[in-house]
């Protein structure tokens, strides 16, 4: 399966004990809450216990995306009666606009009494949603190629120390008779670090590639 580099936000608590992101506007009080998901039950659960949460609110509005590529994308929102149009696609569009997938975002409301009109809401949950999204912490989604290296420990110190020196992701090594150094290499970068090691070696190694895995790069 083709693993496509996309955008997120970090995995992190998924019930209503996450931290508020409060916004004012005409007495209205908004607040934005997000979270990493990736199917749409645990979407919708997010969703519910925003609404348990905040059950004496006027209206819990959402939206989220899923899927890892364009082809893929599901795409959904909820204005929880606003007006149609006015809470949950601006939500929707604070999403795109920041290039996420695999997020939930609900904006709570209490009224303040006085009505926004149809252009206030739109700008006001829109604006609720991307000031949540600026405090989230974003990371990109890379591909990354598992490849065991094992060499003679005589060759060991020389391996590990390029591995730090070109700030190679490694996972859990293994010491036997020989020494095995658990790899990390996004795949087009693969080529290159074969040669590298070849000539650091003179090609004294040997090098088996295994699946890929996704690695959260800050960003």
């Amino acid at each position: 399966m083709l693993m496509t580099i996309y955008r997120t936000i970090a995995d992190g608590i998924k019930d209503a004990e996450q931290q508020d992101i409060c916004f004012a506007i005409q007495k209205s009080k908004f607040i934005t809450h997000f979270a990493h998901v990736e199917a749409e039950e645990e979407a919708r659960a997010f969703i519910l216990a925003m609404k348990k949460r905040y059950f004496d609110a006027r209206h819990n509005c959402s939206a989220y995306v899923l899927g890892r590529s364009a082809e893929q994308m599901k795409r959904k929102s909820n204005d929880d009666g606003e007006p149609g149009g006015t809470a949950g696609a601006p939500i929707l569009e604070a999403i795109k606009q920041n290039g996420l997938t695999e997020i939930v975002v609900v904006v709570t409301r209490y009224f303040g009494g006085i009505k926004l009109g149809v252009g206030g809401l739109i700008r006001a949950y829109g604006r609720a949603a991307a000031l949540g999204l600026d405090a989230a912490q974003k990371v990109e989604m890379r591909p990354f190629c598992r490849c065991a290296v094992t060499v003679d420990y005589g060759l060991l110190a020389s391996v590990e120390h390029w591995i730090r020196t070109e700030s190679i992701r490694m996972e859990e090594p293994e010491y036997a008779d020989r020494a095995t150094l658990r790899l990390l290499v996004e795949p087009s970068d693969l080529p290159r670090r074969r040669a590298e090691l070849t000539e650091l070696t003179s090609a004294q190694f040997e090098a088996k590639e295994g699946d890929r895995t996704y690695l959260a790069i800050p960003c």
